[in-house]
């Protein structure tokens, strides 16, 4: 599931920035008026500016919840944190201590 999302994600990102590369800016307009009459021709009278600012609208609001969800995936998948949730002593190395040894040796009855 991880891997279908991260496709979807690089798909849609990359969807995303080609639409926004297609898009003209506020002053491209004003070009039209001087010279250049059929602008917006392809997309009909109104312009581009309605489809393609929808489809960029939609297309971030996808982009930001796939990065959202991706973000909790990756984040509650994490193998490294198995290896430090247990840090007592196995046993083998719990089978003599030096405490112990300390111990043994005080236990020696004092001489009169």
């Amino acid at each position: 599931m991880y891997e279908v999302l991260l496709v979807a994600f690089l798909v849609v990102s990359i969807v995303l920035i080609g639409f926004i590369l297609i898009q003209q800016g506020k002053g491209a307009d004003m070009g039209a008026s001087f010279g250049s009459g059929a602008s917006n021709t392809v997309f009909g009278s109104s312009g581009s500016g309605n489809f393609l600012s929808r489809t960029t609208a939609a297309l971030a609001v996808v982009f930001f919840i796939l990065s959202l969800i991706l973000g909790n995936l990756s984040t509650s998948v994490s193998d490294s944190e198995e290896d430090f949730s247990d840090l007592t002593v196995p046993a083998e190395e719990q089978a003599q201590t030096p405490a112990e040894e300390d111990k043994s040796e005080s236990e020696v009855p004092p001489t009169n």
